[in-house]
């Protein structure tokens, strides 16, 4: 048996994407995925427009699977894509500010992953009373009719909402290659915005339109930079956080609202993680206790813990404050648009002056035709005895009404009208009160015919409307807006324990970081061979810690992120801590808290140096800085201090000053090589500085001057037994 050939076709990659992707995406875009004008997506029209004729706008509930197999009608894409369509739109499952579908029986909730929704054979639903407005009079031609898919039927392509939809209710979707994220918005404030916008177009929509508002409730993070981003551009987030009660006979936290892009079941996993991490110490128990009377969400804490320290590191580290990411993604005449606030609305005032005015022509046409009839029937009231006349004399029943035509010169139309006319209704009080009907048709078209061509008699129509829409359904905010000036940053540092400790640094570049407590019990240090401590600091946990090499380079770190050791260790060899280069060793540390103070920097040339500490504060968490220092000249001694303080400096011939630093003004550049302080006499150097209580002087004063530069005194011979040099630093 010979093998089969596999041939092999090359295709235009393009060409391929054009004739074989492009028509899948776009059916995704246009007939799923996105929200059109009327603020609904197919499913959903679909659903709604069923329920609608199967008169459940007006009638009592019926079953859930009664109405999901009456819209696969509509919808062939099977029972429970539609009954999941359904459920969000229901009352029950509160994803809606404003629900379409009044529900009865288990809906699942919007807030719980877990919660399911119960069968459909179980549930009951009926269309809410609020979908008057997406229906009002739909039966007069407002909007397009299209076939269903097999075209046995006729469904609406949009419906004619008598108020922006569009922006009242959350609706989310992702189609190919975009997606669309439109969070939902108060309806009585976008009633009234768009309201305003119709008298002038050129409106600050902040002044109307607070923030969103979701189903959820929460208190929404106002940020007037965000808010304007989203409604200049229809693109940015906002950040929306749970809202909870502090039960204080129970010591217990009761969450009672939560974001609306999350869930109860999402944040107790995260609740259960940082405590089982040790990351939050303060919480016993978490439960689930939502009921039939709304979500709750219990948090039993410890004794004496503060609730709302707690809640503000909930906040930071679950879900228990989230951004919703909005993208205003709409279709537009079939093609999908980003907008802004202003510009849905806009949209929005086109879509329904077009149904305002299809319906107004609608109803010129009906009145019209009544008016035909009746002038018709007049024409029979100046003689109704010939019209029986007629109709008796006539021997054919097909010749009635070209009878009357001819007798009375009417069209076929008022014919056949006044021949379906009762004979007990062929009298003259009838036929004059029907008459009488004339005048007010003629004006009634005339008005309607005005409304027709004018565009502002429209615009007043909307705004009448808008407001019976908002006077009868509109509700408070559930969402609380809160300013983001009185919330509180929570960083990873909130998570961190804050205690007391001690930095050593040796002479061959090991930091040993021991707390208080373990150093009262056991204070003797574990060291290598020949080496030595050169410095020690006391400081706490969270504090920030600069590190001076010789290099002229500072390096930055959080205290915390250094491990704790014992005085029976060698500690961190800070080579490997920071990367450093094999020649370079650490000289000096420095702790802080908030880059309060000066460093001090003195120089073999007798120059000294004092630099902002805030000049090493960086925005960035950049872990290194190069230029720390002056490089130029020898550095003698390196120092930080929080005030200015009296020091002593002595030169190679045994001259000594005394000064303050005061007199020593700060830099900002951190390389600067400062001013003189020791004043060179043949050649002589600075060769160390030190602090009174450091270096005992008799009479300190002797060797104190006013002014530097200055060349200092000959140390007293009693003074010299003190005399001692810092360490070499270089």
């Amino acid at each position: 048996m010979t093998p089969k050939k596999i041939i092999v076709e090359e295709q235009n990659i393009i060409e391929t994407l054009e004739s074989n992707y492009m028509p899948y995406a776009m059916s995704v875009i246009v007939s799923r995925a996105i929200p059109e004008i009327d603020g609904f997506k197919p499913s959903h029209r679909k659903l709604l427009y069923t329920m609608y004729k199967m008169s459940l706008l007006t009638g009592q509930r019926t079953k859930s699977s009664n109405i999901v197999g009456q819209t696969m009608k509509l919808n062939p894409h099977g029972d429970l894509a539609i009954y999941e369509t359904m459920v969000r739109l229901t009352r029950g499952n509160n994803a809606l500010l404003h629900p379409f579908i009044d529900s009865k029986g288990n809906f699942g909730k919007q807030f719980s992953r877990d919660m399911k929704f119960a069968a459909p054979r179980y549930t009951e639903a009926k269309l809410d009373k609020i979908c008057e407005e997406i229906f009002k009079d739909i039966d007069k031609n407002p909007v397009d009719f299209m076939d269903n898919y097999d075209s046995t039927m006729k469904e609406p392509v949009l419906l004619p909402t008598t108020y922006p939809n569009i922006l009242v209710n959350a609706n989310q979707g992702i189609a190919v290659g975009m997606a669309s994220n439109i969070c939902s918005f108060n309806l009585k404030e976008i009633c009234e915005t768009t309201s305003a916008l119709i008298d002038n177009e050129n409106i600050d929509i902040t002044e109307y339109l607070k923030a969103p508002d979701f189903s959820s409730g929460g208190q929404l993070i106002y940020s007037e930079k965000d808010i304007k981003e989203i409604y200049d551009n229809g693109r940015g987030s906002v950040k929306v956080r749970a809202k909870y009660n502090f039960d204080k006979a129970n010591n217990c936290i009761e969450i009672i609202e939560i974001p609306y892009s999350t869930t109860v079941e999402a944040i107790m996993d995260q609740i259960i993680d940082l405590v089982k991490s040790g990351k939050i110490k303060e919480i016993t128990d978490v439960r689930d206790e939502t009921d039939l009377s709304g979500l709750k969400l219990t948090i039993d804490i410890k004794k004496n813990t503060d609730a709302d320290a707690l809640m503000n590191k909930l906040y930071r580290f679950t879900t228990l404050q989230d951004s919703f990411n909005c993208n205003f993604n709409i279709l537009i005449n079939g093609r999908p648009r980003v907008m802004g606030i202003k510009t849905i609305l806009n949209e929005w005032l086109k879509f329904r002056i077009e149904c305002i005015k299809r319906q107004t022509f609608y109803d010129i046409g009906k009145k019209k035709d009544k008016l035909h009839l009746l002038l018709g029937l007049k024409k029979i009231l100046l003689d109704i005895d010939k019209a029986i006349a007629i109709i008796r004399g006539t021997e054919q029943d097909a010749l009635v009404v070209p009878n009357l035509m001819k007798g009375f010169e009417i069209d076929q139309i008022q014919a056949e009208f006044i021949a379906e006319i009762k004979l007990r209704n062929l009298n003259k009080e009838y036929i004059l009160n029907k008459v009488s009907e004339i005048e007010d048709l003629i004006k009634e078209i005339a008005d309607l015919e005005d409304i027709y061509k004018s565009e502002a008699r429209i615009k007043k129509i909307i705004q009448k409307q808008l407001k019976e829409v908002a006077k009868k359904y509109g509700q408070p905010r559930r969402t609380e807006i809160i300013s983001e000036e009185h919330i509180e940053e929570i960083t990873t540092e909130h998570l961190i324990e804050d205690y007391n400790l001690k930095l050593f640094l040796t002479e061959h570049n090991y930091l040993k970081k021991i707390t208080l407590v373990s150093l009262r019990s056991s204070s003797e240090q574990k060291l290598k061979d020949d080496d030595t401590i050169i410095q020690e600091v006391e400081t706490h946990n969270k504090s920030d810690l600069l590190l001076f090499s010789n290099k002229c380079n500072v390096y930055k770190m959080k205290i915390y992120d250094i491990p704790d050791c014992k005085a029976s260790s060698l500690g961190e060899y800070i080579t490997n801590l920071l990367g450093l280069d094999n020649d370079e060793k650490i000289v000096y540390i420095a702790a802080t808290d908030n880059y309060e103070g000066y460093m001090l920097f003195f120089y073999e040339n007798g120059k000294g140096a004092k630099i902002d500490m805030s000049s090493y504060a960086t925005k960035t968490n950049r872990k290194k800085l190069a230029n720390a220092y002056y490089s130029e000249s020898p550095l003698v001694r390196m120092m930080y201090i929080k005030g200015d303080i009296d020091l002593v400096a002595q030169s190679s011939i045994k001259k000594v000053l005394v000064f303050n630093t005061e007199e020593i003004n700060s830099k900002t550049t951190r390389a600067s090589q400062g001013v003189q302080v020791l004043t060179s006499k043949k050649g002589s150097t600075l060769v160390s500085v030190q602090t009174l209580e450091e270096r005992k002087l008799s009479n300190p004063d002797y060797y104190r001057t006013k002014n530097i530069p200055a060349i200092g005194c000959y140390l007293k011979e009693e003074d010299k037994g003190d005399s001692q040099l810092s360490l070499d630093l270089e």
